[in-house]
């Protein structure tokens, strides 16, 4: 069974930043870390792996730098890896990474299924899982929190929603997206650290795939980010100093007015 799993680099929390012009994200001299829902994808395919055989092949779409999240990848137990990096690709929305990841899919090909984690961190969308699979006409099933099994060239699985879980069956090639309570990620032992060192991690620009150019990068995105606004915390607070019985008095008298005021006496 051949399996390919989506892997996202995205900025550590506290890092994002917007740029006010373009309304993307900028991705350039920040510290950047693997999508961490990605990781339960990739111990998905894992265990998939070991159970029904075959091999594994991550890919992801970002500057160069994102060969890290690759290394990462295979460190844990992917058979390959592959980088989509291109300027044609840089201020992609969900609908633009999708069809550049579904065109890659299509290049690198075929596979039995497709695995991504519920949503990246810093769009928070979780569009592109599904989306890849509309370019690729497959089915998807989101939010799978167990799979049941897999025969006769059928996936079933446990989707998690509000009201519980949905058991639900598609045929293969279909693509799903995960959720936390599918697996614990593994940690990468020392083989696997040295064999992604060792591995080579093939970088495809735009002219290696089949793709349409005006579907691409920043002009090739319908979304459109008009505004940015950034929240504003404002405390105003009054601070009384307390150094004998009659500043304690005072302070006492400041609270009981204070909330008073708030209607909370």
């Amino acid at each position: 069974m051949k399996t390919l799993v989506l892997v996202k680099q995205v900025p550590e929390s506290s890092n994002v930043k917007m740029d006010p012009v373009t309304g993307t994200m900028i991705r350039t001299g920040i510290e950047n870390v693997v999508n961490p829902l990605d990781l339960y994808a990739i111990e998905t395919a894992l265990q998939l792996k070991e159970q029904y055989g075959g091999e594994i092949t991550a890919i992801s779409m970002g500057p160069p730098s994102a060969i890290r999240v690759l290394r990462e990848a295979a460190a844990m137990g992917c058979d390959s890896c592959t980088l989509l990096s291109d300027k044609k690709f840089s201020g992609s929305d969900t609908w633009a990474t999708s069809y550049t990841l579904a065109q890659c899919a299509r290049k690198l090909g075929p596979f039995d299924i497709i695995i991504s984690g519920e949503r990246a961190t810093d769009g928070d969308t979780a569009q592109v899982g599904p989306g890849v699979a509309a370019w690729l006409d497959i089915p998807a099933i989101t939010y799978v929190s167990k799979i049941n099994g897999i025969e006769k060239n059928r996936i079933r699985a446990e989707r998690l929603v509000e009201e519980g879980y949905e058991m639900l069956d598609a045929p293969l090639p279909c693509l799903i997206s995960v959720v936390k309570e599918i697996a614990v990620p593994r940690l990468p032992v020392l083989k696997g650290k040295i064999r992604s060192k060792e591995m080579e991690i093939p970088i495809l620009s735009a002219q290696d795939l089949d793709v349409k150019s005006e579907y691409l990068g920043l002009n090739g995105s319908p979304t459109r980010v008009v505004k940015i606004d950034t929240p504003s915390i404002s405390r105003e607070g009054k601070t009384i100093k307390v150094c004998d019985e009659e500043s304690l008095n005072h302070a006492v008298d400041e609270l009981c007015a204070l909330l008073g005021e708030k209607g909370l006496l």
